[in-house]
């Protein structure tokens, strides 16, 4: 009940040092994954299809969260209220909009906060929803996967398929490449579809992190985009060698872009 109290009056500092004192370590975490989403193949993951939506200003790749990795302990009562983030609604729209009919973007924005960044609410610069959805906001300008994939000539294709070597130095500007793990799904036909992109990230956003393997933790496999039946697939890492597809944003067919 401390630990809740605590929380909700923003006292993270007081927070971490509660958890200390009880041999639970709130503050454990080293490495996070900031993940971002590709809405060509975000329909074509989901549990129930029909629960997607794709509205015309979804253009370009869009936040899914940042993930604190390998949590140990965390308040899951930390709650959020649209107010926290009200002098950034805007940007959070344009970046983070939920697709799902089912879910409203601030209940998209209220998971994801209860369900990671309160884990990761010990840390200066993300110790408050204003400050952790800012950070995420800043994440994604730093990360335009769009620009650095446009640079390099990788553009949506129904009949071009890429290589992950050809995708990873398009990324290189970015990332180096080897910091970003690429993520698909198969299609209605079966085929590898470019679905999301994580970036691994220690603990100060800096690019990398030395302490983690790669990619498990709290957030590894399959991750639930909400409480209303609307889970999406974690996807699986696009395979090496084998050609996948980068599929365009079709507003009409979100479920088969590529017919």
């Amino acid at each position: 009940m401390l630990l809740c109290l605590l929380a909700l009056a923003g006292a993270s500092t007081l927070l971490c040092a509660a958890a200390e004192s009880e041999n639970k370590p709130f503050c454990s975490w080293t490495c996070a994954v900031f993940t971002l989403q590709w809405p060509g193949a975000f329909c074509q993951s989901l549990d129930d299809t029909s629960l997607c939506k794709l509205l015309p200003d979804v253009n370009s790749w869009l936040i899914h969260g940042l993930w604190p990795q390998k949590i140990q302990q965390c308040c899951r009562c930390w709650n959020m209220f649209a107010s926290d983030v009200q002098d950034i609604r805007g940007p959070l729209e344009e970046k983070w909009p939920s697709l799902l009919t089912s879910r409203s973007s601030l209940r998209f924005w209220k998971d994801e906060w209860e369900k990671h960044g309160a884990c990761a609410g010990c840390v200066e610069g993300l110790n408050s929803p204003l400050a952790y959805f800012s950070t995420c906001l800043k994440l994604r300008q730093r990360f335009d996967l769009q620009k650095a994939l446009e640079d390099a000539g990788v553009t949506p294709s129904c009949q071009r398929p890429y290589k992950l070597a050809e995708v990873q130095k398009a990324l290189l500007p970015l990332a180096g490449g080897d910091k970003m793990e690429i993520q698909c799904i198969k299609d209605h036909q079966e085929r590898e579809v470019w679905f999301q992109t994580k970036i691994q990230l220690s603990r100060n956003m800096s690019l990398g992190c030395p302490h983690d393997s790669g990619g498990g933790g709290s957030s590894g496999g399959r991750h639930h985009d909400g409480k209303d039946g609307g889970s999406s697939s974690g996807g699986h890492p696009c395979p090496d060698g084998e050609a996948f597809y980068y599929v365009p944003i079709d507003h009409q067919h979100p479920l088969r872009p590529c017919g």
